[in-house]
């Protein structure tokens, strides 16, 4: 009885010691004085003045901090945060999708950073419960990610650059506009993300917007997310052009096209019109997403001229 009372007590004070720590970081963590902000999600959040301690949780929101001029705040990051190369340097806390609490709490962060696909809502409310801000954006557009470069902007002290990076943006998206504007053709596209199996990119995917932009037609626009298909079904499909992101298991542009060049009778096998892109350029919803529209057009556009180039 005496060692299964000891054992309670023990309990009862490990339990006590946690709850006396997490009040002790949740005041620790709180801003003194702070501002109220709505981010992407509907959700009004108390944001400090001047954050000073920022974590990244999504690899795409460390781009995006870096984007802005604003890193010197950044003190974590989640894996494959690998870009620009200085992101690398980053503590991590896991991934974007199982993100490690107990590192996030040892990095002290005053603003956690993070994005609504993605990121589990358990844990983000896990951060909140400890006094720790938690910011959402949930870019669903390259209009929307133009919105998040404005909010994160605000928040971090970098609003006049948020503004140029906006203004770019628009240009060049106005430019690709204009250029596919002018061409009547709009090809039908088979954006292969995967290939074995063979999976492309349907509705409500940033890659299906950009086709759309491009001047393409998506194949698997009207389908789910990320559908699933068969040869049989491409042969049926019978795609004009064929896009190939290169986060197909880390292959040669020569191995990707391989299993296409077996079916000399699809157009774009026929035509030559085999494509394959960086993955970096159309898989997070950052400033590069402009990159990945200006190759598109290019690619389903050779007629026109205007767009730069993105290798």
């Amino acid at each position: 009885m005496e060692i299964i009372a000891r054992k309670a007590i023990r309990i009862k004070i490990s339990g006590l010691a946690l709850l006396i720590f997490c009040l002790l970081f949740t005041f620790a963590v709180a801003p003194a004085s702070g501002r109220l902000m709505v981010d992407q999600t509907g959700e009004e959040i108390e944001l400090p003045t001047k954050p000073e301690r920022v974590l990244a949780l999504a690899p795409s929101i460390t781009e995006m901090v870096f984007s802005l001029q604003a890193e010197e705040n950044l003190v974590g990051a989640t894996r494959y945060s690998n870009f620009p190369a200085a992101a690398k340097k980053l503590p991590r806390v896991g991934s974007y999708v199982q993100l490690d609490l107990e590192r996030i709490v040892a990095i002290k962060p005053d603003l956690c950073l993070a994005i609504k696909d993605g990121n589990p809502r358990r844990t983000a409310d896990a951060i909140k419960a400890l006094g720790i801000p938690v910011f959402a954006i949930d870019p669903r557009s390259i209009e929307q990610i133009m919105e998040a470069f404005l909010l994160l902007g605000d928040i971090l002290g970098a609003s006049e650059r948020a503004e140029e990076l906006v203004s770019d943006m628009n240009h060049r998206l106005n430019l690709v506009k204009k250029r596919v504007d002018s061409s009547p053709d709009r090809p039908l596209v088979f954006f292969q993300i995967a290939d074995v199996p063979l999976v492309s990119a349907g509705k409500n995917s940033y890659i299906d917007k950009l086709i759309t932009l491009a001047g393409g037609t998506n194949l698997a626009g009207n389908m789910t997310e990320y559908p699933r298909f068969s040869w049989e079904n491409i042969m049926l499909l019978q795609p004009e052009v064929v896009v190939i992101s290169s986060m197909t298991g880390g292959k040669s542009p020569e191995l990707l096209k391989a299993s296409w060049l077996r079916w000399p009778e699809i157009p774009a096998v026929k035509n030559d019109r085999l494509h394959v892109v960086n993955a970096d350029f159309f898989n997070r919803p950052t400033a590069r997403l402009i990159d990945g529209l200006e190759l598109l057009a290019e690619i389903l556009h050779p007629e026109s001229s205007g767009a730069s180039s993105a290798k």
